[in-house]
């Protein structure tokens, strides 16, 4: 090792000296008999040639004065409480109790659960986006409008932002440590993947769902669309088939929501049958239950649903919208099942 230690940093070395700690990064699993200075360099060979170029995230395990310089470099510095010296305690971030190393799995996979519940809480709070927009987009066309504004503010504050709040609470999934790590620089928290179901999977389905029941439960709307009147020539016969069809379509996306909650607690297993995570969330649980009733008393309450531009709908109306529940669970479920096992993975 001498013959290729830097004198400062990695970028004055030579060509065969970076070289050689390319492969000793890729290759090698043990280094033996090394000198304190050794080790804090071989923690920086891994934090700059790591991932291919892009470095490693590098935890340093140690108890004794030699492992002190390595501990201070490393991103995390993991010194033993029972067996360790203060110099090692001094410079680690974390000090294990009891000496255990399964303890620092044990926080590994805390630190994992935190970073995947707050992907899932995005997830889920970036579904509603696309049938939130599309709404304002369809009035060019001719289309009444099919949420208004008041609505998409009861959907975001009155109703996701606690459902949100409750995957804190998740539990972690099977595969949880057998993923590959998410490397900050390359792996983003809100990446494609992220992005793409919340975006163009999800969302498409409760856009679709929530048109269907649009069209198929508003009486009335077809005439609308036809004739093509200014929102300014509405007669009263007009604003109320208006929002009879906003009713309709909060109602529905209120449901694929409730879906996208329950599909949002996975991103690979699934919910139900052999093998199924189940829905161990007992507070995601309830605040769907009240996401539920919040959003009916809305829309039964004269002066809520006044407030909010709806109008009562008779019972068929409320539940037929299930269909929206039940199809968006029904094709996440057939995602898990027998979709790539690579979606998600990080």
């Amino acid at each position: 090792l001498d013959s290729h230690l830097p004198e400062e940093d990695f970028d004055e070395l030579s060509a065969s000296s970076k070289a050689f700690w390319q492969e000793a990064v890729q290759h090698t699993r043990v280094f033996a008999r090394v000198s304190p200075l050794h080790k804090r360099i071989i923690v920086q060979a891994y934090q700059c040639f790591g991932q291919a170029g892009l470095g490693d995230i590098v935890a340093m395990t140690g108890d004794g004065v030699n492992d002190a310089p390595a501990l201070k470099q490393a991103e995390v510095g993991i010194a033993m409480g029972i067996r360790g010296t203060s110099v090692a305690q001094d410079a680690a971030d974390i000090i294990l109790l009891d000496d255990n190393f399964s303890s620092a799995i044990d926080g590994m996979e805390q630190g994992r659960l935190a970073g995947e519940n707050l992907q899932k809480s995005i997830m889920y709070t970036l579904c509603s986006k696309l049938p939130q927009v599309v709404p304002a987009l369809m009035e060019v066309f001719g289309i009444p409008l099919a949420l208004a504004a008041v609505q998409v503010l009861l959907i975001d504050i009155g109703t996701d932002i606690w459902t949100a709040v409750a995957f804190a609470a998740q539990k972690p999934e099977v595969s949880l440590m057998n993923r590959p790590p998410r490397h900050p620089q390359r792996d983003w928290m809100v990446g494609r993947e992220i992005l793409a179901f919340s975006y163009c999977y999800i969302g498409v389905l409760q856009c679709c769902f929530c048109w269907l029941m649009y069209f198929m439960l508003t009486p009335g709307i077809g005439r609308m669309v036809k004739e093509y009147e200014p929102v300014s020539d509405y007669g009263h016969q007009d604003r109320v088939v208006e929002r009879t069809g906003m009713t309709v379509y909060y109602w529905t996306l209120v449901l694929g929501q409730v879906a996208a909650a329950l599909s949002s607690t996975t991103k690979s297993q699934p919910l139900f049958g052999d093998g199924g995570y189940g829905l161990p969330n007992h507070l995601l649980n309830v605040t769907v239950v009240l996401e539920l009733i919040l959003s009916l008393a809305v829309m039964h309450v004269e002066w809520t649903r006044k407030s909010f531009e709806m109008e009562l709908l008779p019972a068929w109306s409320l539940i037929i919208p299930c269909i929206a529940l039940i199809g968006i669970l029904a094709i996440d479920e057939c995602r898990k099942r027998f979709g790539p096992k690579q979606f998600l993975r990080r």
